[in-house]
């Protein structure tokens, strides 16, 4: 099998384990990881080598520009605003606008409601916990690192996150046409030219590594939104409904089926969620010096300054103390051995998140008592809305996604 073959038969999902090898030979524990998780680690292994045929196909379709413009209309304007599509554009709209037996809006809503309660907490953890997770694994990182966008700009990419967020996050946000749909769709478009930009000029080793942006770390990025930032607000004190948790995993279950996860990986439970952290945990390689350059820039140039911002004391001290905390949080989100090989320095501030825990989960249920929900909810949406723009502007920041960036890897241009 030549090698534009096998490009190609990944990009398409066309190429069978079997041909290359039971899994990408990077990979550690594999066999144990398919004994001990069954079919879900074998949907696992296989989708190491599968990457996203309908958006890979836009990408990739010989009609160029003509395929672009489409999409780009129907990311921007509309899906009804896309008149006479190529086919590859056409697979890939009754893709998106195709509306799953189980999906149930209503709860979509109600799942945004009880995240934009708690935005400060939730954006602390997606950084602490979530983002941090993900950098456990150098080859999941490896696409970041090869388009430039990796340890570089942290804030900005943290803002980034958080307009695709603001945009999932509200009613009617995962509307067709609304704005979270239209900043997923715009998010899985990223990724296939992110994959189409490295396998054609950089060097990526396919044997080892399985295909760019890979259905198991598309799955992982739903689970980093979902058990692993909840598990984390829940260490913050914050304690929700059973119904509330499994709105919010109904809501991902969605995003994951716009932004092109296949079913067998498309996490639809808590239970799900942690089978795909697990086996992404199972599997991966471990950190590089990258990722723990990535961990000291995001804690250090981004997370730990604005946690001072909200401090007392003299600018010297709410700085040592705000580093302080944000690393000992993360020690207590992702454990010490995680902590460990990112180079997370230890300290006793983990023993104070510990401490404030109750004293945590009591003020946010005196807020919600005191308020009521529906104000703290409205007052959620407001309050982020105008973070957004404050982290912006303190950034000079006047895009939204980096598709907007003139020349940036990702964009459709």
């Amino acid at each position: 099998m030549t090698v534009t073959v096998l490009l190609s038969g990944c990009l398409n999902g066309d190429v069978t384990t079997s041909e290359l090898r039971s899994a990408p030979t990077a990979l550690p524990n594999v066999d144990l990881a398919l004994s001990r998780y069954g079919a879900t680690g074998s949907a696992w292994m296989a989708g190491m080598w599968q990457a996203d045929v309908l958006a890979d196909a836009v990408v990739n379709d010989p009609a160029g520009p003509e395929a672009g413009r489409a999409v780009r209309t129907m990311m921007t304007v509309g899906v009804g605003a896309v008149t006479d599509p190529l086919p590859s554009v056409q697979a890939l709209i009754d893709q998106i606008v195709s509306e799953p037996d189980w999906l149930d809006r209503d709860r979509l809503d109600r799942a945004s409601d009880v995240l934009v309660r708690y935005t400060a907490q939730w954006g602390l953890v997606l950084g602490a916990a979530s983002l941090l997770a993900g950098a456990e694994n150098w080859i999941a990182a490896k696409p970041l690192l090869l388009t430039g966008r990796y340890g570089a700009q942290p804030a900005v990419r943290s803002i980034e996150v958080g307009e695709w967020l603001a945009g999932v996050v509200r009613p009617g946000g995962m509307a067709i046409d609304g704005p979270g749909f239209q900043h997923t769709v715009r998010v899985r478009m990223i990724h296939a030219h992110v994959r189409k930009h490295i396998l054609a000029k950089a060097d990526w080793d396919l044997a080892a590594w399985g295909a760019p942006i890979p259905q198991p770390y598309m799955a992982f990025t739903l689970a980093e939104f979902g058990h692993i930032s909840l598990a984390a607000m829940e260490k913050l004190g914050v304690r929700l409904r059973d119904d509330e948790l499994e709105d919010i995993y109904h809501l991902w279950r969605y995003v994951g089926h716009v932004i092109g996860v296949v079913d067998d990986l498309n996490p639809v439970t808590a239970s799900d969620h942690v089978r795909i952290e697990e086996l992404y945990s199972l599997t991966a390689p471990g950190p590089d010096g990258y990722s723990r350059d990535f961990v000291k820039a995001l804690t250090e140039d981004y997370l730990a300054p604005q946690l001072a911002t909200i401090l007392p004391g003299t600018a010297a001290w709410r700085e040592r103390s705000a580093r302080s905390l944000m690393y000992g949080m993360s020690r207590v989100f992702l454990g010490d051995a995680a902590a460990d090989a990112l180079g997370i320095p230890d300290g006793s501030a983990k023993h104070l998140v510990r401490i404030l825990r109750p004293a945590l989960s009591l003020t946010d249920r005196t807020r919600l008592r005191v308020h009521g929900r529906e104000k703290v909810t409205a007052r959620g949406y407001v309050h982020r809305e105008r973070e957004l723009a404050r982290l912006k502007a303190e950034n000079s920041m006047t895009h939204d996604l980096v598709d907007a960036v003139p020349g940036a890897v990702g964009g459709t241009s």
